[in-house]
């Protein structure tokens, strides 16, 4: 199902920083429908260690979709400064730089930018994100499975207006049965009297009634749909009972709705009617329609 939700959080500050511009961790978690759980971060080199932990959180809550996580950082533009180096820092550097010299005699020196790049780069290594962003992940997935939850209230609403539809169709395919086979009977008997009058005699009139009958009856049996609409009322009752239920019953529906295109298409194999075709068909729309909705739900 398809949702979206973000968050920051002040990250936490070393003592070596108290100076520097203050730092938000970011978090962006989006999810689109997917039929299997497909997850992709998007995290940068300071919380890149922490995927397995973010990986944990939402196998663990979500089980379908295309999610996408993105963190961050949001650097504050409250004096749009450099934060300062420490003398141990700048100390550190002079002491790098001259083994390097040492080694590389026509290497350039640092510049004052250099000096400031490295300095700011090498104070937000050492702190640890791990607890600032696995308290911004369950926030975040929270709200993300709110929005989820939404979704997927509008899709069980559209999957009962289907059944509903589908219910429709079987009432009215369930006198149409009855009646085909009287017909076909007429048909039989009009047959069985003109066969009666062109054979002159010569064929027994209870022989030529009994194969007239057994005819009709075969064909009764052969159009009879009250198995196929029984079963396709029990996979719909179980659809609606699912839906009301919740949880996580994406697989399941997935499996009834199978079925549901099964009986549909037996029902067209049997249609001895232009009738019962028209049905069939309008049926096959609705299970296809609700097909493509039933992969989105978890």
């Amino acid at each position: 199902m398809t949702g979206y939700a973000s968050a920051q959080l002040e990250a936490p500050v070393s003592e070596e920083r108290q100076n520097a511009p203050h730092r938000q961790l970011g978090l962006e978690i989006r999810s689109v429908n997917s039929r299997f759980l497909d997850l992709s971060f998007r995290l940068t080199e300071d919380l890149r260690a922490q995927e397995p932990m973010l990986r944990s959180l939402l196998t663990a809550k979500l089980k379908r979709g295309k999610v996408e996580v993105r963190a961050f950082f949001v650097e504050a533009n409250d004096n749009a400064s450099l934060p300062d180096p420490t003398p141990q820092m700048l100390q550190r550097l002079c002491s790098l730089q001259d083994t390097v010299t040492a080694w590389l005699p026509d290497a350039a020196p640092l510049s004052v930018a250099d000096a400031l790049r490295l300095c700011s780069t090498g104070s937000g290594s050492t702190l640890d994100w791990s607890e600032s962003l696995k308290k911004l992940a369950q926030g975040t997935l929270k709200d993300l499975t709110t929005a989820r939850e939404r979704e997927g209230e509008r899709l069980a609403a559209t999957l009962i207006d289907r059944v509903s539809q589908l219910r429709a169709l079987a009432k009215q395919a369930v006198p149409l049965v009855p009646q085909l086979v009287e017909q076909q009977r007429q048909r039989f008997m009009e047959r069985w009297k003109e066969a009666m009058g062109l054979a002159e005699g010569s064929v027994a009139p209870e022989m030529a009634q009994d194969r007239a009958l057994t005819e009709a009856t075969a064909f009764a049996i052969r159009i009879d749909v009250a198995e196929e609409i029984t079963r396709l009322d029990s996979h719909l009752d179980e659809i609606e009972h699912l839906l009301k239920k919740g949880g996580e019953v994406g697989k399941r529906l997935d499996f009834l709705i199978q079925e549901l295109h099964r009986e549909a298409n037996t029902l067209g194999s049997k249609s001895a009617a232009m009738e019962l075709t028209k049905i069939s068909v309008d049926m096959k729309v609705l299970i296809e329609q609700m097909r493509e909705q039933v992969q989105n739900i978890e």
